[in-house]
């Protein structure tokens, strides 16, 4: 196995590249919903709670709200466009009174490395191919559960709010952007 594959934390290094999507509730059948979604459209390899333990050395864990919650994440493996297997981790940001609980999709930066992904010059990492990737699953876990915002790229969660996008998709985008308007879900790449 590759070290893109390891759930061993010293190959978790640079932070995700992330699906981060903002619920639109703070309703725990909303992020069920969502959670399955994303996991089925992925076609994610196991459910487990533990990233100093390689699946093997683990138990499966259930893909519920009340074992994200339990352990902080879930971790799984999937595979990449090109074939790649690679560790991922699921962990949520729960909304208050005022917010909306958020569902982050990561892939460790250094797994994406591992696996030979192809990153552009400049300041931020950033992979056309990882994008449009994360878009797609976007795109296909709307259809079974609709949400409020999609952000794609490096460490993104939480940088928009779907509260503060009425007038549509920005102008300039430093990460892609997933909004849905009367119930298709636009995606608006990185252009800056």
């Amino acid at each position: 196995m590759t070290n893109a594959a390891s759930f061993r934390r010293q190959f978790w290094s640079g932070g995700f590249y992330e699906l981060a999507i903002e619920v639109g509730s703070t309703d725990d059948a909303a992020l069920q919903a969502v959670l399955d979604a994303v996991w089925t459209a992925a076609q994610v390899q196991g459910c487990y709670g533990h990233e100093g333990r390689e699946p093997e050395e683990q138990e499966a864990v259930p893909r519920t709200i009340a074992a994200l919650e339990e352990f902080g994440q879930l971790l799984g493996r999937v595979r990449l466009p090109t074939g790649e297997l690679v560790a991922f981790g699921v962990t949520a940001v729960r909304g208050g009174d005022d917010s909306s609980d958020w569902l982050d999709f990561g892939v460790p930066l250094s797994a994406l490395w591992q696996a030979g992904v192809a990153f552009e010059e400049g300041p931020f990492e950033r992979s056309a191919a990882t994008d449009d990737w994360l878009a797609a699953l976007a795109t296909d876990a709307f259809r079974e559960a609709p949400f409020s915002l999609g952000l794609v790229g490096w460490n993104v969660s939480g940088l928009a709010e779907a509260a503060l996008l009425s007038d549509g998709l920005p102008e300039k985008r430093g990460m892609g952007y997933l909004l849905p308007r009367d119930g298709v879900l636009h995606y608006g790449a990185v252009n800056d």
